[in-house]
């Protein structure tokens, strides 16, 4: 899926580098002559598909062995409401579903005193995001057909495979996280206005506020004693449609 992604840009954007780079007439791409998409509407709206891929970072009470996470690429979808404030700037909110897995491998110095097999020593945390950026988006002067800019903001996150209300924790082999999240985001991109719409691969940068690890019942478990904090971190890369 990554590759399809990339091969997918990478042909939308030698399209237009070719129309530009190598024509002497340069074709500007405007709704207003009927072609592509236009900045100069108040609203505009549009979609995403994406590649995420989330992290945590702890931070720990006494100085053990880090809690190794084992990360794999999630799936992205979502949608764009965008508010034009001038030229440059744009408010956006890209509400959207984000899909993860990742693996916490503890060492064994955690259980030091007490038995334990091989399968306490993991645990797969999988979540599905439902998440609402509110991002601003800072834009250069387009030149031709292309438009780069920074964007960032605030997120909540709604985790629909949190388990913070199950009443198993991990001595039952049960991993638990916060329902409700909040982040700040950061990152960059470039519009590209092609003939029937614009396009705009993106990379941003996520990262967690709140603490999100729901303790276990016994105050000296191994799986969460330890842990003073554990907060998300990831990076997503989108492709957008407008």
């Amino acid at each position: 899926m990554k590759q399809f992604f990339v091969i997918i840009s990478i042909l939308l954007v030698a399209q237009t580098s070719h129309a530009q780079l190598f024509k002497k007439e340069k074709i500007i791409y405007d709704a207003n002559q009927g072609r592509g998409t236009t900045d100069y509407n108040l609203l505009r709206w549009g979609y995403f598909l994406g590649i995420n891929n989330y992290d945590f970072n702890f931070d720990y009470n006494e100085d053990l062995r880090d809690v190794y996470v084992k990360r794999s690429p999630g799936f992205s979808v979502g949608l764009i409401g965008n508010l034009r404030i001038n030229n440059f700037i744009d408010l956006r909110l890209e509400p959207g579903l984000f899909i993860t897995t990742r693996e916490l491998y503890y060492s064994q110095t955690y259980f030091q005193g007490s038995t334990f097999t091989e399968n306490d020593l993991t645990r797969e945390v999988k979540s599905t995001y439902i998440h609402f950026p509110l991002l601003l988006k800072v834009s250069t002067k387009r030149v031709n057909n292309f438009k780069p800019f920074v964007v960032g903001g605030f997120s909540t996150a709604i985790n629909l495979s949190s388990n913070e209300t199950n009443p198993n924790d991990n001595g039952n082999g049960q991993f638990r996280t916060t329902s409700n999240n909040l982040f700040y985001e950061l990152g960059f991109g470039i519009d590209f206005y092609l003939y029937n719409f614009k396009f705009t691969p993106s990379v941003r940068g996520l990262f967690g506020i709140n603490d999100e690890l729901v303790r276990d019942e016994d105050p000296n478990s191994p799986w969460t004693s330890n842990i003073n904090s554990m907060k998300s971190r990831g990076v997503f890369i989108n492709f957008t449609f407008q």
